[in-house]
Parts: C-alpha cells; sequence; structure tokens
C-alpha cells in the first residue's frame, strides 16, 4: 500500500487528515481563540505536540505561530519546553494603542463592538463596495439582539465611489469584459449597501433605538479604505491590487482587483500619543470635506 506522506506517522503518531496549515494560519486561529476568551488570560496553552497533531503541521510551524504571538504580546513563557502562558494583559495587547494590525475580516467587527458599547454611535467609512463593514456589523447586532449592548443612537455614513466614473479597479485585462466587471462591481456596491441599512435600520423597530445611515458617491476610486468610530478611533488600510483570476456570469477572467476583506487595519486612537490623535483629527478632517464638498447623492440602485 502506498502511504500518502501527507498523512504519514511523525514520531510514532499519525498526522491529522487536515489539509496541512502555513504558520500564519495557526497564529491567526490562536489569536482568534485568545480574541474570543476561548484561551483565558493567565491559562497555559495546549503543548506544542497537541498544537501540531491539531492542526496537521510540524513542531516546528508551531513554534513559529507560538513567537508571533508573543512578539504581540499574546503569549509569554514560549519554549521548546514547557507550554506557553496566555498573557494576562491580553486587552491591552489586542486592542491598544501597541496592539499589531491585522486582516480586516479579523480586527474590524472587534473594533465595531467596541463602539457600539456607547450611547451614541459614529461611524463614517470611505470604502469600495462596503463588504469588509456589512460583515463587521453582525457582532454588534448579534450583541444588541443579544441584550448585552444598547446604544440610544447609531449613525453612520459611508462614502462609495459613484457609478458614474470609471473605476481605476476592479479592471479586466481584456477591455472587452469591462461592462460586466462594472455591472458586477455595481451590484457588489448597491446589494452590500442595502443590507448594511436594512439591517441597521430594522433596530428602530426591534429595539427602539435612533439610527440613521447615509450615503454619498465620490467621484473617483479610492485607493484605501479609513473607518472612523465614535470620533475617537481611525482604522485605515491600503487597496493593493493584484492580478487574479475572477468568473463573473460563468465566464472566466483575468483583472486587477484588491481583497479588501484581507487588508491589513492600522489602528489610530486619540490619547494614545501626539502622532495618533493628530492623525485621527485629520482622518475625520478629510472625511467631512469629502462629505461637504464634491461627493454626491447615491442611491443604492441599478
Amino acid at each position: 500500500m502506498v502511504v500518502d506522506p501527507e498523512h504519514a506517522p511523525v514520531n510514532g503518531r499519525k498526522r491529522s487528515q487536515r489539509p496541512r496549515r502555513s504558520h500564519r494560519e495557526v497564529a491567526d486561529e490562536l489569536r482568534s481563540r485568545i480574541r474570543s476568551g476561548q484561551l483565558r488570560p493567565g491559562q497555559r496553552m495546549p503543548t506544542q505536540a497537541k498544537l501540531a497533531d491539531e492542526f496537521g503541521v510540524e513542531r516546528g510551524a508551531v513554534r513559529q505561530a507560538l513567537r508571533i504571538l508573543q512578539s504581540e504580546k499574546l503569549l509569554s513563557n514560549v519554549s521548546k519546553g514547557s507550554p506557553a502562558t496566555v498573557a494576562q494583559n491580553v486587552t491591552r495587547a489586542l486592542t491598544g494603542p501597541e496592539a499589531a494590525p491585522q486582516p480586516t475580516t479579523v480586527a474590524l467587527a472587534a473594533r465595531i463592538a467596541a463602539a457600539f458599547e456607547a450611547p451614541h454611535v459614529e461611524i463614517d467609512a470611505l470604502c469600495l463596495t462596503s463588504v469588509s463593514l456589512t460583515l463587521a456589523m453582525g457582532e454588534p447586532l448579534r450583541l444588541i439582539h443579544a441584550g448585552r449592548i444598547k446604544p440610544a443612537k447609531v449613525d453612520v455614513r459611508v462614502l462609495l465611489p459613484s457609478r458614474d466614473i470609471d473605476l481605476a479597479f476592479p479592471a479586466p485585462l481584456d477591455a472587452a469584459a469591462e461592462d460586466p466587471v462594472r455591472r458586477y462591481w455595481l451590484a457588489q456596491r448597491n446589494a452590500q449597501g442595502q443590507v448594511l441599512s436594512h439591517n441597521l435600520l430594522a433596530l428602530r423597530s426591534s429595539h427602539g433605538i435612533e439610527v440613521n445611515v447615509s450615503f454619498r458617491a465620490l467621484p473617483f476610486t479610492p485607493p484605501v479604505k479609513l473607518y472612523l468610530l465614535n470620533g475617537v478611533e481611525a482604522l485605515f488600510a491600503y487597496y493593493t491590487l493584484s492580478r487574479i483570476q475572477g468568473e463573473i456570469d460563468h465566464k472566466p477572467l483575468e483583472l486587477y482587483d484588491a481583497r479588501g476583506t484581507q487588508s491589513v487595519l492600522f489602528p489610530f486612537a486619540q490619547g494614545t500619543g501626539h502622532r495618533d490623535t493628530t492623525f485621527v483629527e485629520q482622518s475625520h478632517l478629510w472625511f467631512n470635506a469629502l462629505w461637504e464638498t464634491i461627493s454626491s447623492e447615491l442611491l443604492l440602485t441599478s
């Protein structure tokens, strides 16, 4: 019998049947468990052997993942010997001024949920389609429906590209596919905006929360995304373009596009230093200037 080396025994143990993960994927999963409270401050981690079994990786990959989390001040006592320990000041390490930047899908929901703990929630966003914002809003909505938080008022403003401009991206390599790509982007922009608006406005009748949601159209394709939370926090990310293989209307095509949900968010907060405070203030000035000057009315229709 030919044994698949991917599932061959290592040191007498049968390796996990799950697909092999990279050390960064292992770090992402463990970070998520720490963030959710599944792994608590002061708790000892599973042994490196158990983690290697669980994730189907070599112990070297586990050690690399643990060192990443140690560098982020989420773990202590990382060594080849005894299991590491979850850091005591994990909240500050995850959300404080020294927190490591994380992909949008990892970082945004937690920051939006924290913003919703305020009596008056104010969220301003500049983005390409609002996919990340709509996904991130699921966490505070869950907490509201569970009765764990209840703001009195929610104001959300979103700046999105106008349907009337020539988009810089997404852009097909074949000019003949420009119209399908544009229609797909527009459908995404409108659908995500409608879902975001519907989910928030529903809080009026379900929980008696005063909610206002507004959209305006930009005359350009934003090369960055920006989220401003309660006037005291700014989350900034680049849209990094790459050449990808996509499919629209069941037809494969190549295009230049950015995976916005994976864009790394850099957090800035007032009160954590002159640089951060100034960045937050200037970001608000920039957003308000766009909102009040060159942006225009946006209707989320085809």
